[in-house]
């Protein structure tokens, strides 16, 4: 199965969604590949803290090691490639996440913020999902203003034609919003399968964690 994890904004918390669960997947016996296509803010050596780094290590893949293409600027990849004259070959980015996940039962897909951050000026997060007929699991904080920030994330899903395979809200720091936004998603856009995580910091316990959404993706069925 093909994922992508996407977000409704950035630090959301999206690279622990995609840790925890690559771990939980490892521990349940299956193969798994974790990858980001492209990540910005980064220069140099890759460094821990990256997220691909991060990923590559919660499933101890050799390969890749970190993000697929690495841009210096904290922008969108399409304008951080154009500050740094790289031209991002869409395709070529394709069929690198296709070999990668060709050996895997698993691979989730992290997105760089959302679902419509432009790759390239022509192709976006949505296109890399349906490029590798992945379905989407959809990360959001659990705070003020999610509702409406998810409910368009599921609606560019629904017009992509891109199955959805739930919804995971982080808790982080509380505003009156939080704990009651799951229940008001549910209800306004008919999905059952909306959680609400603590995002603790033991890797082991972030893997219990996940365990609803590893229980979703058994009966999602990837997009032919």
């Amino acid at each position: 199965m093909r994922l992508l994890v996407t977000g409704t904004d950035i630090a959301v918390g999206k690279t622990w969604v995609g840790c925890a669960l690559a771990r939980a997947l490892r521990d349940g016996g299956k193969s798994v590949v974790a990858i980001k296509p492209v990540e910005t803010g980064c220069s140099g050596q890759p460094s821990k803290g990256e997220d691909g780094v991060r990923l590559a290590r919660a499933t101890g893949q050799s390969q890749p090691a970190h993000a697929i293409i690495r841009l210096p600027e904290s922008v969108a990849p399409v304008l951080a490639s154009e500050r740094a004259g790289a031209e991002i070959d869409f395709d070529a980015l394709v069929l690198k996440i296709e070999r990668f996940a060709e050996s895997a039962d698993y691979t989730l897909i992290e997105g760089a913020g959302g679902l419509l951050t432009p790759v390239t000026w022509e192709w976006n997060m949505a296109d890399v999902a349906r490029s590798i007929a992945a379905a989407a699991l959809v990360v959001g904080a659990d705070r003020l203003g999610t509702i409406n920030h998810t409910l368009l994330t599921l609606s560019a899903l629904e017009l992509a034609g891109i199955a959805c395979a739930g919804v995971v809200l982080t808790t982080g720091e509380k505003d009156r919003a939080s704990g009651s936004n799951a229940a008001a998603i549910a209800r306004l856009s008919g999905i059952e399968r909306i959680v609400s995580l603590p995002r603790v910091g033991d890797d082991a316990a972030a893997a219990v964690s996940v365990g609803p959404v590893v229980e979703w993706l058994r009966g999602v069925a990837a997009p032919a």
